[in-house]
């Protein structure tokens, strides 16, 4: 090791230095308040340079294989991107009310928006901090917060906005929304958006990679596909975002330094796990006071953060005042509740078949509950004489989940829009992802018996331009239906059934919501333990593999992302795919081009379900966790785990 560094050294003599290079100051201060902080602190500023020093090594590989300079995007010019977003926006919802027209109800709803995009714009001049976007559903969050982010970066000095969203589906539509505001037209320049949610790990321990694996691990180009953000608007997942904050693998780690000075937007941050509340809440603070971050935490159900040990003594920015009045002013739905013990997925189905209309969203908890109850709609749908779709007639039952690809599901997206805004008739299926921030806009609403939160969220995907004097979202409770057995999901369910209901509340009463948040992380206990102490604890003694290994936002058994080449694919279509995935298996260094190219084809399936398709010969290893997919796919459901092509290939 000596005399690699002496002979690095005769070419760069700027690795020796004369004199010890000291902490920065504040981590100095922290020595004040204790053991805890200064660990706390070390850590954070351990993982940045880690990253700068990954990162810069990542790049000097590429460039050294493609024989080029590394190549590295130069900071944008905020305050140009700030004006730009400002005039298409103002351009988009011109040509949005032109296209949908719109009653008097409708006309009211926007004069709401616009003002919280006013308010919010108004206080990006406010000093960097900590900030509260707390919205109605419906009331142009995404919008406001994109305005500020920019304005903010602009007027501090910021080189980055990353929005982070729960959900892939989020992620997908808002990428599309910040593109049409932000990105040149044409071939006019850079990109200026970049959308990232891979969930592929490219560098794990001993666990089996592609072509090129050495010993113990994936093979060492592979990682060099990981992303590392080098763009000035970068939309991701809240998983993405955290598991490289928590995380220790090089691939995760390069993008982290890329944080520093820059706006993070949180949207719904309501999905955040309870369990992992104290821990991210810790590192945000971390960044806002010692890394020039401003965060925004945005939601139309803001949970009670600064209840928190973790938030005390922050200043809580607030973005737009009068929420009470917001919500009054944006009421567009009646709720009703099916929580009797009759309730069954078959009497949903027939309930929505006779009373739901032409146009319903039914939100589930599962894949398979949504799965489940496509199939039961379908059949009633077609035994009614209304379940089979000619040109522009018919009932179409479309579906929605994780276990389709990402195209996928903005294609049925998009459908969906396209129906509504035709006016034809449409039923839909779907898992959560529907619900936190996907603009569709039905007159009625099924949501499955959930944590308040979801149930607010669902309700927002219902008359939510206010075309009509009242939607109407139905709540019902399943005796056969499914929810994760995680316990402090239950404690969520507990504490809905005890604020909300029938005679009860509704779920956008501010003050039950706050007492159901209250009630909610009280159940947790006073340790902290339940709601990730212990991570902190390993955070201070520099753990860093026991805290990635402590850290989960999914549980792995859930995740693992699939590649599937659709059926209908052109030739040319899927031999520009399976060259990504030659590319990937390749073992040398091709850069993150080919795992984002590839984003649009990828699904997700529980890991204990892959195992058994590669197993069959239904899947075969890719790279890190990446399979491709070799069995069927369904054209509507996708990787239909209750329909396989054939049964016998699992069993065998």
């Amino acid at each position: 090791m000596r005399e690699a560094i002496e002979a690095v050294g005769v070419l760069v003599p700027e690795i020796f230095r004369e004199r010890r290079i000291m902490p920065p100051g504040w981590l100095l201060d922290l020595g004040g308040g204790g053991r805890a902080g200064v660990g706390l602190g070390t850590n954070l500023l351990v993982r940045m340079v880690f990253s700068c020093l990954v990162d810069a090594d990542f790049l000097d590989t590429a460039a050294h294989f493609d024989g080029t300079v590394p190549r590295v995007a130069g900071d944008a010019d905020m305050g140009v991107l700030a004006a730009r977003y400002e005039v298409r926006r103002g351009e988009y919802l011109a040509g949005r009310r032109a296209l949908r027209g719109g009653s008097r109800r409708a006309l009211e709803v926007d004069v709401v928006r616009e003002r919280v995009f006013e308010e919010a714009v108004a206080a990006a001049v406010g000093e960097r901090g900590m900030y509260v976007l707390h919205v109605p559903t419906g009331g142009a969050k995404t919008m406001a917060a994109g305005g500020f982010a920019l304005r903010h970066a602009a007027v501090h000095g910021l080189r980055r906005v990353v929005f982070a969203v729960p959900f892939v589906s989020i992620t997908e539509q808002n990428a599309q929304v910040y593109r049409d505001l932000l990105d040149p037209e044409g071939d006019e320049g850079e990109r200026v958006v970049l959308e990232y949610h891979s969930g592929v790990r490219l560098d794990q321990d001993g666990e089996a990679g592609g072509k090129g694996e050495v010993e113990g691990g994936v093979g060492r180009w592979d990682r060099l596909a990981a992303e590392n953000w080098d763009a000035p608007v970068v939309v991701t997942t809240t998983v993405q975002l955290f598991q490289s904050l928590f995380g220790r693998r090089p691939s995760q780690m390069r993008k982290v330094r890329r944080l520093a000075g820059s706006v993070i937007v949180l949207d719904e941050v309501q999905a955040l796990p309870d369990r992992l509340l104290v821990p991210i809440l810790s590192v945000l603070r971390g960044l806002v006071e010692h890394f020039g971050v401003s965060v925004v935490l945005a939601s139309a159900t803001q949970p009670e953060f600064w209840a928190l040990p973790q938030m005390e003594g922050l200043v809580r920015r607030v973005m737009v005042g009068d929420v009470e009045g917001l919500f009054g002013a944006l009421n567009r739905v009646r709720y009703e509740w099916r929580l009797g013990a009759g309730v069954t997925w078959e009497s949903v189905a027939e309930e929505i078949v006779a009373e739901g209309g032409d146009a319903v969203l039914a939100v589930v908890n599962t894949t398979r509950d949504s799965a489940r109850l496509h199939r039961l709609l379908s059949g009633r749908l077609s035994s009614s004489g209304r379940g089979e779709p000619g040109e522009g007639a018919g009932v179409p039952v479309l579906h929605l989940s994780t276990r389709m690809t990402a195209e996928h599901r903005r294609e049925v997206i998009g459908a969906i829009r396209c129906r509504l805004r035709d006016g034809l008739a449409v039923h839909v299926v779907s898992t959560s992802l529907i619900e936190a921030g996907v603009d569709v806009d039905f007159p009625r609403v099924y949501r499955a018996w959930a944590p308040a939160e979801s149930l607010q969220q669902a309700a927002g995907r219902c008359n939510r331009d206010g075309h009509l004097r009242e939607g109407v979202v139905v709540v019902f409770r399943p005796a056969d239906g499914g929810a994760p057995r995680d316990p402090v999901y239950r404690a969520a369910l507990d504490a809905t059934g005890e604020f909300f209901g029938p005679g009860i509340a509704d779920p956008d009463d501010l003050g039950a919501l706050s007492r159901y948040y209250a009630k909610r992380y009280a159940s947790h206990g006073t340790d902290g333990r339940a709601m990730g102490e212990e991570i902190q604890q390993l955070r201070q003694a520099l753990d860093f593999p026991a805290v990635a290994d402590a850290f989960q936002m999914i549980d792995d058994r859930y995740a693992q992302p699939v590649v599937v080449i659709r059926p209908g694919k052109s030739p040319r279509e899927r031999e520009l795919i399976e060259a990504d995935i030659a590319a990937l298996r390749s073992g040398f260094p091709c850069g993150p081009e080919p795992l984002r190219r590839l984003q649009p084809h990828l699904a997700t399936l529980p890991r204990h379900e892959v195992a058994v398709a590669v197993g069959a010969g239904l899947a075969e290893p890719v790279v890190g966790d990446l399979v491709l997919w070799l069995g069927h796919y369904d054209s509507v459901r996708g990787l239909d785990a209750d329909e396989p092509e054939d049964r016998g290939g699992y069993v065998f």
